[in-house]
């Protein structure tokens, strides 16, 4: 890949090599960071496991200390008195038929998607669209429930959904690079140690393979591992 002399120049500054504790790895992010935007911060996770197996898939949820920095859209499929529920509750859309609608006519403007169980025979026929984006409900995440109010709550608040890639690897936002030092930490202390409680039995050697973070449009800075541990 032929990167920018930008990136290249970034990139002098970083030590391929080094793994740097959690703070330190954080300060040198935030000193790099020069896109003229509030970059995202990324953690990369490399897990010991072997997705193809389905009992070595790692998946779940978690809700960061600080939040992801990041507006989040809310759509909730409901019919009758749950609409306004999740209209109560804050969600940004809620509704059935004409959103089911929408979607097949290419709408994607949301980033979470919560269904009341009894319409989830209505939007089966969504999969395929919603699917490949990380959008489908699904009980396991808690986003097929009847405690919509909660659960707008919880996405409103920077609720993840996270699984582990073909390649054994959890991508996920963690905050933007104007959050606080101690905020960032404290967001990746959560994410990794939420990951340690979701090791499945069967996986086997080291678990907890490799930490990365990085900003939206800069390089990669390994993370020692012991120091991204709450």
């Amino acid at each position: 890949m032929k990167h920018s002399r930008r990136y290249r120049e970034l990139l002098k500054q970083v030590d391929r090599e080094y793994e740097y504790p959690l703070n330190e790895g954080i300060k040198l992010l935030k000193k790099i960071a020069s896109a003229h935007f509030d970059e995202t911060v990324e953690l990369s996770i490399n897990l010991g496991v072997d997705p193809k197996y389905a009992d070595q898939m790692v998946r779940g949820t978690v809700i960061l200390p600080y939040g992801t920095g990041k507006k989040i859209r809310v759509l909730v499929f409901a019919q009758g008195e749950k609409v306004k529920e999740a209209l109560d509750a804050g969600t940004d859309y809620a509704g059935l038929d004409e959103y089911i609608q929408k979607i097949q006519n290419g709408w994607l403007d949301f980033d979470v998607v919560i269904a009341t169980p009894d319409v989830m025979r209505h939007i089966g026929k969504l999969g395929r669209v919603l699917g490949p984006h990380g959008l489908m409900p699904n009980p396991k995440t808690g986003t097929v429930t009847e405690n919509i109010a909660q659960a707008v709550a919880d996405s409103k608040a920077g609720k993840i959904n996270f699984r582990v890639d073909r390649y054994g690897i959890v991508h996920v936002g963690v905050g933007k690079i104007s959050f606080e030092e101690n905020q960032l930490v404290e967001n990746i202390k959560t994410m990794v140690t939420t990951l340690i409680k979701l090791r499945p039995p069967s996986a086997k050697g080291q678990y907890l393979q490799k930490i990365t973070l990085t900003s939206t449009m800069g390089p990669g800075i390994k993370i020692e591992k012991q120091t991204a541990l709450a």
